[in-house]
């Protein structure tokens, strides 16, 4: 591997980009991959397969070859609004699982480092909170205030900017109220179908700790829904 390569995957590991390492692990040949742009020379070959391999946040050699494919991933950014228990351990969690959590909450005295040391928060409304973090596609929201104050402008904005993940607390008959409540700012029965309601995966859990569970196992696997 040449030097020049190295420095650049330092550099763009340092600027937050995503993006693998491709090695010929024969002749020690190197290449960065970023998604969307052309590869060259006897890597052009394995294109489809590197894509596969990246897309599906993984590392590994491409099979019957000796192509090896070190993915570079940034860690998946999840903003829960509501600092109630759910957080405290959804946070130990996501600690593990390569999620980024963020919390949003405009009441100090549940958002506290206190209660959430070592976490980043923000003591605004959402509205407010959405201008200082970056989102995209990749982003994933958890609602958990059950106040619709809270809770229907964080919705809205997720809705409008395509999170990949949506999830919201509260019983069936919550979910339904919410729903109306959104249809009447002006949404669509097809894009409230994108948001996870009653959120979690089906444990029958009841407790903070549980409830929490079956919210991160729903969110790993949105994560790799349609990966390979």
């Amino acid at each position: 591997m040449k030097i020049e390569t190295i420095r650049k995957t330092l550099k763009n590991k340092s600027l937050k980009k995503e993006f693998a390492l491709i090695t010929n692990l024969i002749n020690g040949e190197s290449e960065i991959f970023f998604p969307g742009h052309n590869l060259s020379g006897m890597f052009l070959n394995y294109s489809e397969e590197i894509e596969k391999i990246f897309h599906s946040n993984k590392s590994g050699i491409i099979e019957n070859s000796e192509i090896f494919v070190q993915t570079y991933k940034n860690p998946i950014r999840v903003i829960v609004v509501g600092a109630v228990d759910i957080s405290m351990y959804l946070i130990d969690f996501a600690k593990n699982l390569n999620f980024e959590i963020i919390i949003v909450d405009p009441r100090g005295y549940f958002a506290s480092k206190k209660r959430f040391p070592d976490t980043k928060i923000i003591n605004k409304w959402p509205n407010e909170a959405f201008d200082e973090i970056e989102t995209n596609s990749s982003t994933a929201l958890v609602t958990l205030t059950h106040d619709p104050k809270i809770d229907d402008p964080a919705l809205q904005y997720a809705l409008k900017n395509k999170f990949f993940y949506i999830g919201a607390l509260g019983s069936k008959k919550t979910h339904e109220k919410r729903c109306s409540r959104l249809i009447g700012a002006g949404f669509k029965e097809v894009e409230l179908d994108k948001i996870n309601g009653p959120i979690g995966i089906k444990l029958g859990g009841k407790s903070p700790s549980e409830i929490a569970l079956s919210i991160i196992s729903q969110l790993v696997s949105e994560k790799y829904k349609n990966k390979i």
